[in-house]
This record gives structure tokens, C-alpha cells and sequence, in this order.
């Protein structure tokens, strides 16, 4: 077997748990993607050199986690509307302009975090690692301290082997994981528990809300929100908080008429989420933008909307949409 072939044996299994942890800690997909590129490069460069003394996985982590690491030294923190300021104070009046120069975080579908696990709560546990909110909370944090809250916390790395990894001390990990931890508490809200799938009452609430959306049906859409529930859409820096808000919003510059939207089911990040496709006049939806919801019991917290049709792409959704 060649050098090339042994590699791809050994390593390929690896790839999707590598790019989670690349798209932790950047946010974004299209950087996940070409670090997890970079790192199987690098690796492939020097598996001849590698003489076995930690697993191949974490050595795999260890230039996965480095070429992120050096990555961010170039790259501003990847952030969502609500972590710019307050949110707009009057959702029927003319929206800000959309800030294409900021780097938003991305969504990543769950076809390409997908943990292959015969063991429940293996499953849940990877899931809520990914969560929009968690993944946006995680970009606050410096560049070390993510890294190290990622490979303590989520990854149960020993610390002795994240400090060999990252080239520094024990006490230097414990202490940067106390710090990492403290920060986390604020920036990270609570949320529901995460399951390992959807409930009947969960996929009903997802299939009344598609509807009222294409039907442009505001009023079902405010009987699904919880009182204190967000929206946000990237590119555009507004947000609004409440349920009333959000709707108003909707109802003047989104949900205009029947039959403008189709949606399309998919998940992200361990949350539900919809492709959305829009007609601006007769004939068919074209790609528009991915929506996350985020649930709290038989409601909807938090709506996610990522205005950009390129993103659809990795959740395998095709340009055009004929129907749900």
C-alpha cells in the first residue's frame, strides 16, 4: 500500500468530527471546510514523520486546532445581529442597510457535523456542542481560550494532553478553561434540553410554522412565538426582540403576500431549519436564505435568518423550488 493510500485508510474517518471542530471555532462553513482541506494537506505532508506516540486522532487535532488558531490571527470574530447592539426600535419603518463587510456567522447543516453513534446520548451530546447559540457565544471568547474550552469540554481531552497540544503548561490550560467556562455562563443563554430527535408536538409546531409563512398568515406566526422571542437576518444588522415586534416586522416588509415563499425542511446545527426559496414574479422560487429556529416548548424563541442564497449549497438544496 502506498504512503498516500495508507493515509486515506487511517484518516478519512476522521474528517466530519474535524470539521465540527473547525466550524466551532470559526463559524463558518466555507473556513471549515478549507481548514479541514488544509489540515488533511498538512498531515498527509508529514504522516511520514508521525511516529505514533499519541492516537492519529489527536494528533489530527493538533494541526486542525493550529491551523485555526492561525487562521483567526487574520480573521475578525464571526458575529449574529444581536451581538452588534439593541434591537430596532420600529420594525414597520425602512430596514438598515444589509453590512455584507461584516463577518457573519454561518450556519453549518447537520448532514455535515453528523456524529456516527449507536449510543443516544452521544448523539444529544454532539448536537447541543453545535448549537447556533453556543457557536456564536464560542466566537467571543480568544482564539486560546476556544480552543482549549473545546477540546476540554466538548472533545474530554485530558488536560495534560490539550497543553502538549497547544505547546504550553497544565496550569496554563486549567486556567484558561476557568476563564473560558466563566465567560460562557454570560454569553451562552439557556435553552431548552436538547433530544436526540424531534417530538410529534416539535415537527407539528415546524409544519404549522412553514405554512404560515408561505401563506403569509401572521397571525398563526404570533401564536407560535414565545413572548420574549428574537429574530435576526444576516446581512442586515437589525434585530428584534417580542413576539409583537417580530411579526410586525414580517407582516410590513417579508410576509407581504400568499405564496411569495416555499420552504423547505432541513436541520442545522442540531435545530431545525428551513431553505427558503422566493418568486418575485411568476414563476419558480429561487434560493433566498436558510432559517434556524431555535424551540422552547411549544414555542419558537429565536428565528435565524441567514439572508444568503449561496448557503444552501452545503445543505444540498437545489437553486430553484417548485413546492415544499
Amino acid at each position: 500500500m502506498t504512503r498516500e493510500a495508507d493515509f486515506e485508510s487511517v484518516s478519512d474517518n476522521h474528517r466530519t468530527e474535524l470539521f465540527a471542530h473547525c466550524y466551532r471555532m470559526m463559524g463558518s462553513v466555507h473556513d471549515a471546510e478549507d481548514l479541514v482541506q488544509e489540515t488533511f494537506l498538512r498531515a498527509w505532508r508529514s504522516y511520514g514523520t508521525f511516529e505514533g506516540r499519541s492516537s492519529l486522532r489527536t494528533w489530527l487535532y493538533r494541526i486542525a486546532t493550529n491551523v485555526c488558531l492561525s487562521a483567526l490571527e487574520h480573521r475578525d470574530r464571526r458575529l449574529l445581529p444581536t451581538g452588534l447592539g439593541t434591537e430596532y426600535a420600529d420594525p414597520a419603518s425602512p430596514l438598515a442597510a444589509a453590512l455584507p463587510e461584516v463577518p457573519w456567522l454561518e450556519p453549518a447543516p447537520d448532514l455535515l457535523l453528523g456524529v456516527a453513534a449507536d449510543d443516544p446520548a452521544t448523539v444529544v451530546a454532539h448536537r447541543a456542542s453545535c448549537r447556533l447559540a453556543l457557536v456564536a457565544a464560542l466566537q467571543w471568547l480568544p482564539p486560546r481560550q476556544r480552543a482549549v474550552l473545546l477540546l476540554r469540554d466538548v472533545l474530554a481531552m485530558p488536560a495534560g494532553e490539550v497543553a502538549d497540544l497547544l505547546g504550553t503548561s497544565v496550569a496554563a490550560v486549567k486556567s484558561a478553561l476557568q476563564r473560558a467556562r466563566s465567560q460562557m455562563e454570560q454569553l451562552a443563554p439557556a435553552e431548552d434540553k436538547v433530544t436526540e430527535c424531534l417530538t410529534p408536538d416539535q415537527q407539528h409546531l415546524l409544519d404549522r410554522y412553514a405554512k404560515a409563512f408561505e401563506n403569509a398568515d401572521v397571525q398563526t406566526l404570533l401564536e407560535l412565538l414565545t413572548q420574549d422571542a428574537v429574530a435576526e437576518m444576516p446581512p442586515l444588522p437589525c434585530w428584534f426582540a417580542g413576539r409583537d415586534a417580530i411579526v410586525r416586522f414580517f407582516a410590513t416588509h417579508v410576509l407581504t403576500a400568499p405564496g411569495r415563499f416555499r420552504l423547505v425542511p432541513s436541520a442545522a446545527n442540531g435545530q431545525p431549519a428551513f431553505g427558503l426559496y422566493r418568486r418575485d414574479a411568476d414563476g419558480p422560487h429561487h434560493a433566498h436564505s436558510v432559517t434556524v429556529l431555535t424551540l422552547a416548548g411549544h414555542r419558537i424563541s429565536r428565528i435565524s435568518g441567514f439572508l444568503d442564497a449561496g448557503l444552501l449549497r452545503p445543505f444540498g438544496l437545489p437553486p430553484t423550488c417548485g413546492g415544499r
